[in-house]
C-alpha cells in the first residue's frame, strides 16, 4: 500500500491547472511550487489522461496541434483581459 500523500488533491488539481494553462514550462512552474518536476509531470499526464476523447472521436495530429495553439492563444487573451478589466477600475476610480 502506497503511503499517503503529503499533497492534497486540491493543491495536485491547482499545480495541474497552472502547469497546463500558463505560458511557463512544467519545470518553472515545479520549482515555483517547491515540487518535483517529475512528480509534476506525472501529475499532468494524469489529468490529460482522463481527459482524452473517447476513440472514435481522435483527432489528426493537424487538429491536436491547432486545438493546443487556439487554447493557449485564448489563455493568453483571458489573462490580458483580466489585466485590463483590473486596470480600467483602477484608472476609473483614480480621478486626476
Amino acid at each position: 500500500m502506497a503511503p499517503p500523500s503529503k499533497y492534497s488533491p486540491e493543491f495536485r488539481e491547482e499545480a495541474v491547472q497552472i502547469a497546463l494553462w500558463s505560458s511557463k514550462t512544467i519545470s518553472e512552474v515545479a520549482r515555483e511550487l517547491e515540487l518535483n518536476s517529475e512528480t509534476l509531470r506525472g501529475w499532468v499526464k494524469k489529468y490529460q489522461k482522463q481527459q482524452e476523447p473517447a476513440p472514435d472521436a481522435e483527432l489528426t495530429v493537424n487538429e491536436r496541434a491547432r486545438l493546443k495553439e487556439l487554447e493557449r492563444r485564448n489563455r493568453e487573451l483571458e489573462m490580458e483581459n483580466s489585466f485590463l478589466k483590473k486596470a480600467a477600475a483602477y484608472f476609473a476610480k483614480d480621478p486626476r
